[in-house]
């Protein structure tokens, strides 16, 4: 189209030719394709073969609430379990501040060092109002996260009591099956529901710190009970004296316990994660409580009976959703929740009617 502006009465004036209007999408974008969906014939071949990106999907599929993911997982499990089992788990629990995440990565770097294959699984507490976690504990621990023998996999509480994420354990057998000798299991350290975390590691080992009031004050814990071996971490500077004295502090409490189960004697070290001192005699507790164990047969018996209260857990999980989730008993939970805050009915009578009603359908 020839423009008016450019007849010769206008001097000085140039109006150029425009372009055609081009397509909206750039013809030389080059566009990814979708990915493809891995076999569970392909999940498995990776995770024996130690390929960590999927081993990593594999776990996104087993912490996954969606039906069809949960269908692949367990498959995934179900084949990788003769491959597992052959790993020290340890599992790691104080109270916050006590400087789990720092005592971590100084383990973990010095077990990388001496070529052992080190799996940690931080667990993070999940907010009750958002729903979401911070899963930050892979960019605290930057020393461990750039060793090439080191798996580090953050995951959300999602609400679990026992203070570790309710798929740790088919996790575990999935990293023992790609090849990983030794397992840490990080709880969020919430100080008395700690059970879960016990049933699944074969060392259940308690970080304690210094200054925070009496030291006996653990006495009264239940996690004291559990506990096979404690750190007292934070043992630098002008903390040392203070360490020192609750080490005897909590010799004399464990002294107090009836004999374990095991026949192992509980004992306390002191440490310091961030001068990393300490670090080897920590370690050389558990080696010493694992090869104790296996001698007597108890490692393989509280393997047993581990297996068979996750089980029992995995039943009473599947009959909660079950009943949760049932469409049928969606509209009568929620009458008879209105029912009993309008003062109808009680809250235990409620609970019977409801029950009654799922199990004779």
């Amino acid at each position: 189209m020839e423009h008016p502006e450019n007849d010769r009465q206008y001097k000085g004036l140039v109006v150029n030719e425009g372009v055609e209007n081009l397509p909206q999408v750039n013809p030389y974008a080059t566009f990814r394709r979708k990915k493809r969906q891995l076999s569970i014939a392909d999940y498995v071949d990776g995770i024996l073969q130690g390929n960590i990106t999927i081993l990593g999907q594999a776990v996104t599929l087993v912490e996954s609430n969606l039906p069809e993911d949960q269908a692949i997982a367990q498959k995934v499990i179900e084949q990788c379990l003769p491959y597992s089992g052959n790993s020290i788990r340890l599992g790691i629990t104080g109270v916050p501040g006590a400087g789990k995440s720092t005592f971590i990565e100084a383990l973990g770097t010095e077990l990388c060092q001496q070529g052992k294959h080190l799996a940690v699984l931080a667990i993070d507490p999940s907010s009750e109002r958002s729903k979401g976690s911070i899963l930050g504990d892979k960019t605290r621990m930057n020393e461990l996260s750039v060793q090439a023998n080191a798996f580090i996999r953050p995951s959300p509480s999602a609400g679990s009591l026992g203070g570790v994420a309710r798929k740790t354990r088919e996790t575990i057998v999935l990293c023992e099956a790609a090849g990983f000798d030794t397992i840490f299991v990080e709880t969020v350290g919430v100080g008395q529901s700690e059970t879960a975390a016990h049933s699944m590691v074969d060392f259940f080992l308690l970080l304690q710190v210094t200054g925070t009031g009496d030291e006996l004050q653990g006495i009264k814990r239940g996690i004291m009970e559990m506990a096979d071996g404690i750190a007292i971490n934070k043992c630098d500077g002008s903390n040392v004296e203070r360490a020192q004295a609750a080490k005897v502090s909590f010799k004399n409490a464990l002294a107090l316990f009836p004999p374990s189960e095991s026949g192992w004697k509980p004992y306390a070290e002191t440490c310091s994660a961030v001068e990393k001192t300490g670090i080897k005699e920590v370690w050389k507790m558990v080696e010493d409580y694992i090869s104790f164990a296996q001698k007597n047969g108890y490692l393989d018996y509280r393997r047993n009976q581990q297996a068979k209260y996750w089980m029992y857990e995995t039943i009473n999980s599947a009959l909660l959703s079950g009943f949760y989730q049932n469409e049928k008993m969606e509209p009568l939970i929620q009458d008879m929740e209105n029912r009993v805050l309008n003062n109808e009915i009680s809250s235990f009578i409620a609970a019977h009617q409801l029950l009654d009603v799922y199990n004779k359908q």
